[in-house]
């Protein structure tokens, strides 16, 4: 394990958001779906590519409370710019489920 200083951490920006649009992305090298999720007022919509499509469909991830790096940078997919990195976990297979919040939790808010 590599230990980080706490302004490290406190340095990387995951918020709260909520999944509002999402297609396929055949233009993806590995399979993968274009996102857009709602990062709230001071953020807005932010959109990426993520390869989940093992454990989701885009019908099923419309409205679904998820977490992203925001302060990455922006990078080119295949010929779409993603603005943020949508966060989560391997299964045992290595397939990504994403990591997700409760309904409570406001669009925007920031990970502690």
């Amino acid at each position: 394990m590599h230990l980080i200083s706490y302004e490290t951490f406190a340095s990387v920006d995951l918020r709260c958001g909520t999944i509002v649009r999402a297609e396929t992305f055949p233009k993806a090298r590995k399979p993968a779906y274009k996102v857009w999720v709602d990062f709230g007022p001071e953020l807005g919509i932010l959109q990426t590519s993520a390869q989940i499509t093992v454990h989701y469909q885009p019908d099923t991830l419309i409205g679904k409370k998820v977490m992203g790096c925001v302060n990455l940078g922006e990078k080119n997919i295949a010929g779409f710019v993603s603005q943020f990195l949508l966060v989560g976990f391997s299964d045992a297979q290595g397939d990504i489920v994403l990591a997700t919040t409760g309904g409570q939790i406001a669009d925007g808010q920031k990970l502690h």
